[in-house]
């Protein structure tokens, strides 16, 4: 959706001013968005700005269009735009959109006023201004230092708007001063998006793995020169292309990495500070203490006790961590996202190979895709304040739970101990319960309906040919997970052990199938082409043929993309989807 500013001038000249200009801090107020309006009827102005201008957006979540280009915003995100250049603000999701607006000259300094007439407008023939792009690639911008950034674009607002008879030349000095310091930490903390078509060039894969490599061993002694090597590039290519990527250079991204990880640890243990340093890769308790004030504004000691608007839970693999108390910013990653969605819950971002053809497919429009497996970087760039992940692997967990808060979840557990988990870390405890009641009392039902179409004790399986020639038989996961129910089909009983050891499903050798198979069988019909070919191969043997089910014309054939899903909003469908199913057997 991002797409990089045009690469239609040349680069800029070496010797730029920047003079700033003003800012304004722009709302979004409450009553027009409530108007019922479209978006684009209160969508910004589209006129063009007269002069550079930066947006620094501190609230909202929304899409911002720059001429041809559209682009997704939230807080921590800016976009630069050159004189002439408009631009239009639509929010989201009925958020308010907050941000500031700095404006502000570059001049070029005489001896390459002539380097380009078109984009450098002459006053006197010297000094003159330059309009063109100030740097080539993505117009966007991450605010990784978030809370200096806003507190100097703050401090600015603030003295630029002092009542008048305050402003005197020390107050403008101060100004420039001001915009000079936040204009190179954007520039420093720029990160830099690749667009979707991937046209902007890859880095070397070696460069990569050390980045892979800094996140899992992020406790160990290293140094950039070390990582260069490893990498085979020169050591200021590596730090050239490491900021490329990463927005940072390489040991500070390093440090970011190892304090994160200590206010993990500082959360969920009280193990003394000189330890906690040590075992995140400090060998120095003071210099630990130092780096920690720096990035957080308090001491470690005092980090825990600061946090006021947090809940410490344990998670799956049995981690206690805090995390806020109603987190907004949220990725979940994992397949049972309808979960989130049926509480009322929204994320930011997931991994959308899972939900691609799902039934709540429609609330994926502002679910930015972060991978599977989940990219670091994608995640890190959406600055999220508390991240789900269906995954028991400690090296993944490690890997990730440096980035922001991070709790394991078990997608196989039952739909109650899944909603009543997630309901409890997001301040949605009532709407679990009050979901889970109305999804028994309509499940009920619609068993009690279908009383007439099954009998008693009657078995049902689901299979799926996955991986191209590979049987399974699902167990606590997927389509099957709706099936099983007192006054409704019962397991088989192989099936019923693969459940005993709350198990999502398990692979079977296609011999097994007469001892698997059930009263009815209910085949899910894969994506890939060679699993399907599989199936067709496997529907046209004696074997399949031989089962009674068959015989008896008592299968039936899903879509797997679908239905073979336990999340809450599949599972919700399916209460219409079922009975519709069993009323037409092959």
């Amino acid at each position: 959706m991002n797409q990089p500013q045009s690469s239609v001038f040349p680069p800029p000249p070496n010797s730029l001013l920047y003079h700033f200009k003003g800012i304004e801090l722009v709302r979004k107020p409450a009553e027009v968005l409530s108007s019922g309006l479209s978006a684009y009827a209160f969508a910004s102005s589209s006129h063009p700005v007269p002069y550079h201008c930066l947006l620094m957006f501190i609230g909202g979540t929304g899409m911002v269009d720059i001429g041809p280009e559209q682009c997704l915003f939230h807080a921590g995100h800016g976009y630069w735009l050159t004189p002439g250049e408009s631009y239009r603000i639509a929010p989201l999701d009925g958020t308010v959109p907050e941000y500031y607006k700095l404006m502000f000259e570059v001049i070029v300094m005489s001896s390459e006023s002539g380097s380009d007439t078109a984009l450098v407008e002459n006053i006197n023939s010297n000094p003159s201004i330059y309009k063109g792009p100030l740097l080539s690639g993505s117009r966007e911008y991450i605010v990784t230092s978030s809370s200096k950034s806003i507190r100097l674009t703050e401090e600015l607002f603030h003295s630029a708007h002092q009542p008048v008879h305050l402003h005197n030349p020390i107050s403008a000095l101060r100004q420039q001063i001001q915009f000079q310091e936040l204009l190179l930490l954007w520039q420093e903390s720029h990160v830099f998006i690749e667009d979707k078509d991937n046209s902007c060039p890859a880095l070397p894969a070696s460069v990569e793995a050390t980045i892979t490599y800094m996140e899992k061993h992020y406790e160990k002694p290293m140094t950039v020169k070390q990582l260069a090597e490893q990498a085979n590039v020169s050591i200021w290519q590596y730090s050239q292309m490491f900021r490329k990527r990463t927005g940072k250079k390489p040991l500070h991204y390093l440090t970011e990495l190892r304090l994160n990880h200590a206010k993990r640890l500082l959360l969920e243990c009280k193990r003394p500070l000189r330890e906690i340093a040590r075992q995140v890769g400090f060998s120095d308790e003071y210099y630990f203490n130092r780096r920690f004030r720096q990035m957080t504004g308090i001491p470690p000691g005092q980090y825990a006790l600061n946090i006021p608007c947090s809940v410490r839970v344990k998670d799956w693999t049995g981690h206690h961590i805090h995390i806020p108390r109603r987190p907004s910013r949220i990725i979940y990653h994992g397949e049972t996202m309808g979960d989130l969605f049926a509480l009322g819950a929204k994320a930011i971002g997931g991994s959308l190979r899972f939900s691609e053809y799902s039934v709540y497919k429609h609330h994926l429009g502002h679910v930015a895709d972060v991978g599977l497996p989940l990219d670091t970087r994608l995640t890190r760039a959406l600055d999220p304040d508390l991240i789900i992940i269906a995954n028991s692997d400690e090296q993944e967990y490690e890997r990730i739970a440096g980035i922001a808060p991070t709790v394991t979840f078990n997608s196989f557990a039952t739909l109650e101990e899944r909603l009543r988990t997630l309901g409890s870390w997001l301040d949605k405890e009532r709407e679990a319960e009050q979901w889970l009641s109305a999804f028994a009392t309509r499940n009920l039902g619609m068993w009690q309906q279908l009383g007439t179409e099954i009998t008693v004790g009657e078995t049902a399986s689901v299979f799926i040919f996955d991986q191209g020639d590979r049987l399974f038989v699902m167990g606590m996961s997927g389509f099957s997970a709706a099936l099983y129910h007192p006054q409704g089909f019962q397991p088989a009983e192989p099936i019923q052990k693969v459940l005993d050891e709350r198990l999502g499903f398990a692979e079977i050798e296609p011999n097994q199938l007469p001892d698997y198979a059930g009263d009815r069988i209910f085949m899910l019909i894969p994506t890939a082409p060679d699993s399907k070919r599989t199936l067709d191969h496997m529907l046209n043997s004696a074997l399949w043929r031989s089962l009674p089910a068959v015989r008896q014309g008592q299968v039936y054939f899903v879509e797997a993309d679908r239905w073979n899903w336990n999340d809450a909003m599949t599972r919700q469908k399916l209460l219409t989807a079922l009975p519709k199913l069993l009323g037409a057997s092959s």
